[in-house]
């Protein structure tokens, strides 16, 4: 392999490596600050990590490893686009325990997932899922953090559903795509092409993103903020018992 190629390549991956830090970076970041400013406005008390919440977060990080490896394609998008329902745990999560909890299931799942099986897209296919999910989980989890009603519940799922369909559309467009084709060795006109086979309305990177990524965004967040929505109100009380414990222990002091 000639030297320039070899640097080229260096240099791409060691810049898809620094996204993937200042990405995680940026999530946790924003998630940590608003918990605090929303919990200190709203007066409480409870640490953003206890010991039960650690050790939901590990059993629910296990739970989005297994749905994320039961992942199925779907009929309208190429074979390396497909769809999980990972999100489920870190969102129901989010919900019980603030958007630290969820980002932190969204990361430890995929670094599970890279422990266990590996990569087989060039670490693109683990950095989409991880932003693409945060894009969902985050707004979803900062609203119904700033107020937990059952309307605000749907609104969140909503607006979390809305904002990672958008996000995800342009940061395929943008750098996902383009970042698949160099690190994997793959054409950009291969990757279209592998799109248009499957619809002839796909003719250039904004048709793919509009016709196959825009679809699986809006179906997996539909479906997992039904589920949640279904589900999260049996599972409270379980999540929520330090917190009740908490509120009782303060009106006997």
């Amino acid at each position: 392999m000639p030297f320039k190629t070899l640097s080229e390549e260096l240099i791409a991956n060691l810049t898809f490596v620094v996204v993937c830090l200042v990405v995680v970076l940026v999530v946790m970041t924003i998630a940590v600050v608003y918990e605090r400013i929303v919990r200190k406005k709203n007066g409480g008390t409870e640490r953003i990590l206890s010991t039960r919440k650690i050790v939901v977060v590990g059993i629910f990080s296990a739970i989005s490893l297994i749905l994320f490896l039961l992942d199925f394609p779907v009929f309208f998008a190429p074979a390396f686009y497909r769809i999980d329902f990972s999100e489920l745990p870190a969102l129901i999560a989010a919900f019980a325990y603030g958007p630290v909890a969820g980002v932190l299931i969204e990361l430890i799942k995929i670094l599970l997932k890279l422990c266990i099986k590996g990569t087989s897209t060039a670490f693109v296919g683990e950095l989409a899922n991880f932003v693409i999910g945060v894009s969902f989980l985050l707004p979803a989890a900062m609203l119904y953090e700033f107020r937990k009603t059952k309307n605000m519940a749907l609104i969140s799922c909503l607006v979390g559903t809305l904002c990672m369909t958008a996000f995800g559309t342009f940061f395929n467009a943008v750098y996902l795509l383009p970042a698949f084709a160099t690190l994997y060795g793959m054409p950009m006109d291969a990757i279209i092409g592998m799109g248009s086979a499957i619809n002839a309305s796909i003719r250039d990177v904004t048709t793919f993103v509009f016709f196959a990524v825009a679809p699986i965004n809006l179906l997996k967040g539909g479906l997992d903020s039904l589920i949640t929505v279904l589900v999260y109100k049996k599972l409270r009380p379980f999540l929520k018992t330090e917190q009740r414990k908490a509120a009782g222990a303060a009106k006997v002091e």
